[in-house]
């Protein structure tokens, strides 16, 4: 794969959220791989029309299976649809997408000019890939991103970050503030999405994840501060292969915040990555039978009756939008199984504990999880053809409704499968 380097800026509308959704198109496309995203810096217009908004610039470093002609083709593709359009030299934008490196290459040709041809002059574009890629070599000049900052800082003033790579917390209403949700399986992947999803919009997060999984939780902990200050995350670490540690959870999770307003049962067993996806199908079966239903059913069952007693809750379940239709392959009957009897089971669910609490199931398609990342050019081909959006869903996106369904918004809204798949129909 081939490792890029991409410069972002905004100066039109909400600045923030265009680069973060522009961040987002880029991460779904199937044969490309975010490794990591700068600070947002905020700088003065350079060229172009007087009178313009101050721009947000970012960079971002990826890994990509995509040719050097084929990846710009897919940025103007992005611009296009978040609103670029081309009309003078340095005009305002929605939204510009840069491609900066693409591994060592040099190209001079007028369809793709490469190393961009003013990275090296523009302190704005210096700055934020210093801060992700600063010993990147630029082919040309044999100067690092580093060297090339500090020649161009030193005629003038250096930026500085802005704000956190995230969103900005005025950008979404804490309608969450005060509330309490209990996260499974929320140091990684989905899970760790909502989470973050759930702490912007000022809810008081529990992270649960497995004892080997420790550090992992601290990190989550201390991002989700960086993103809200002001909420409450504690970790609780429980294996569900065990009951009594499932049950372990139930309690300490309900006494750490004197009672939850939100249980989202994500975790699963994984069964596709390194090791665990060379296990037998029996093996897998046990696995997925313990962790996925038993525990999921044990949760929703002991926490939901406690929030119907206290008036008001809402539950949220992992299902499987292709639960219904089959897949073939072991793991389409496995999934097939164990989802669809969480889906089957959340609607039982809901009508138990209707009126006052609320029960759905999550059923995600195609996700940009571990698996997603490491997936072959095989499976990369096999989502963009499936998936009218023609790109990987994120665990963003899976976070965004669980959101909803968790707001007052979706207040007439249970026991449905909530699929989030780009509009994947198989029959």
């Amino acid at each position: 794969m081939a490792k890029i380097a991409i410069a972002l800026g905004s100066n039109l509308g909400n600045r923030a959220k265009n680069l973060d959704l522009a961040q987002r198109a880029i991460q779904g496309l199937t044969e490309l791989r975010i490794i990591t995203f700068s600070s947002f810096y905020e700088t003065d217009p350079v060229g172009g029309p007087s009178g313009q908004n101050r721009y947000l610039n970012a960079a971002l470093i990826g890994e990509t299976t995509l040719s050097s002609y084929e990846l710009l083709a897919n940025l103007h593709r992005i611009e296009h649809s978040l609103g670029r359009t081309r009309s003078e030299i340095n005009a305002p934008r929605t939204i510009d997408l840069d491609l900066l490196f693409y591994d060592q290459l040099i190209s001079t040709d007028n369809a793709l000019q490469i190393p961009h041809p003013r990275l090296h002059e523009r302190l704005f574009v210096l700055q934020p890939l210093a801060e992700i890629a600063p010993d990147w070599l630029h082919p040309i000049y044999k100067q690092s991103v580093l060297q090339l900052l500090e020649q161009k800082k030193s005629a003038g003033e250096p930026l500085h970050p802005v704000f956190h790579r995230r969103r900005q917390k005025q950008d979404l209403e804490p309608i969450f503030t005060g509330k309490r949700c209990l996260i499974t399986g929320s140091t990684r992947g989905i899970g760790k999405g909502i989470a973050e999803r759930f702490a912007e919009l000022g809810c008081n997060v529990i992270i649960h994840g497995r004892k080997t999984s420790a550090q992992q939780a601290i990190k989550v902990q201390n991002e989700l501060k960086q993103i809200n200050p002001d909420g409450s995350y504690q970790r609780i670490l429980k294996d569900f292969t065990d009951v009594r540690e499932v049950n372990e959870l139930i309690t300490e999770a309900w006494d750490i915040g004197h009672g939850l307003d939100f249980c989202i049962c994500n975790a699963g067993a994984d069964t596709l990555t390194e090791e665990n996806g060379q296990q037998s199908f029996d093996d897998k079966l046990a696995k997925l039978w313990a962790v996925d239903v038993q525990a999921t059913v044990r949760i929703c069952r002991e926490i939901g009756s406690r929030m119907k007693k206290n008036g008001y809750g809402v539950i949220l379940t992992m299902g499987w939008d292709q639960a219904e239709t089959g897949m073939e392959g072991d793991s389409g009957q496995l999934f097939a199984l164990i989802k669809g009897a969480i889906m089957c089971f959340t609607r039982s669910l809901a009508c138990e504990l209707a009126p006052k609490v609320r029960a759905n199931c999550l059923a995600p398609g195609w996700i940009k999880t571990s698996w997603g990342e490491q997936a072959s050019p095989i499976w990369q081909k096999r989502v963009k053809a499936e998936t009218p959006l023609k790109r990987w869903g994120l665990p963003e996106d899976v976070a965004a409704m669980a959101a909803w369904l968790c707001s007052d918004d979706a207040a007439f809204q249970t026991g449905q499968i909530m699929r989030i798949n780009g509009g994947v129909i198989r029959s």
